[in-house]
């Protein structure tokens, strides 16, 4: 399923106001980054995380490859931020 531009707008509100949660620093995408991920979308829907400057991969990428891999959506790459989202059986944010 793809995101519709409405609600990705809708979904880019809701992080908005969502703390960053996650970083990805100088070790790259591990498993253990992407099972922190994974953990935290099954349990929110939506997640925001930090590149941070040391990191050996730009913040597009990271979002993209963690994307793919939890099965979840980029809602939008913003500076060194990025959000994903996927949908949980609960149904969260009503999408």
């Amino acid at each position: 399923m793809s995101l519709t531009s409405k609600q990705r707008a809708y979904l880019r509100g809701v992080a908005s106001k969502e703390d960053t949660i996650l970083q990805l620093g100088k070790e790259g995408i591990t498993e253990s980054f992407v099972k922190a991920v994974d953990t935290a979308v099954s349990a929110r829907e939506i997640v925001k995380f930090k590149v941070l400057e040391s990191a050996l991969t730009d913040v597009k990428e990271a979002a993209e490859t963690v994307a793919a891999k939890i099965g979840a959506q980029v809602v939008t790459v913003i500076g060194s931020k990025a959000v994903l989202y996927r949908r949980s059986d609960d149904n969260l944010l009503g999408l």
